[in-house]
């Protein structure tokens, strides 16, 4: 089974990145689950998205709190909460950032497989609107083989209505280009 934690604050989009992979796995015929982690909803203020997907039946429904994956969609979070805290060996932190691998890896004192993205410039430029998770979700498909981009895709044209579809994946796909990955 693959954990997933996801970082962001509210508005930009965790909880949807979590239960769009998690609706791509299943049709890709794994078993899938996301859950939402947060206290008074309130926009920009952090939020926890948990995902896991299995070949096998998944039993467990609690916070994921030894995650193999962790998703950074705003590294300022970096700043205010350990985003590694918990993560399993040989883990993978996937980070929205414009700061280079170096500046990161010192800032975060972390060793591990790292890969970043510009998600915010991707966001903006693309869907128009600082809401990142649909380039996140295509940084964490760049960094590892969870579910296929294509699945991800269907996925966010049964969610969206058709242009906004479009960009959306037009975003997904940038940012799986984009990704730069480390160690």
């Amino acid at each position: 089974m693959i954990e997933v934690r996801f970082h962001g604050r509210g508005g930009q989009g965790a909880v949807t990145s979590a239960e769009l992979v998690a609706l791509a796995a299943i049709e890709d015929g794994k078993f899938a689950q996301s859950m939402p982690s947060f206290g008074p909803e309130r926009r920009g203020a952090p939020v926890q998205a948990y995902l896991r997907v299995s070949k096998d039946q998944i039993r467990v429904r609690a916070e994921v709190l030894n995650p193999d994956v962790v998703v950074v969609l705003d590294d300022g979070l970096i700043e205010i909460m350990d985003i590694t805290s918990g993560l399993k060996d040989g883990g993978l932190v996937v980070v929205n950032t414009k700061q280079t691998v170096d500046e990161l890896r010192k800032k975060m004192n972390y060793r591990g497989k790292l890969a970043i993205v510009d998600a915010l410039t991707i966001a903006l430029e693309t869907l128009k609107v600082p809401i990142t998770n649909t380039t996140m979700i295509g940084a964490l498909l760049a960094a590892s083989d969870l579910v296929p981009v294509n699945l991800v895709a269907d996925q966010i044209n049964k969610r969206f209505n058709p242009k906004l579809a479009e960009r959306n994946i037009s975003a997904l796909r940038r940012a799986a280009d984009d990704t730069k990955i480390s160690g």
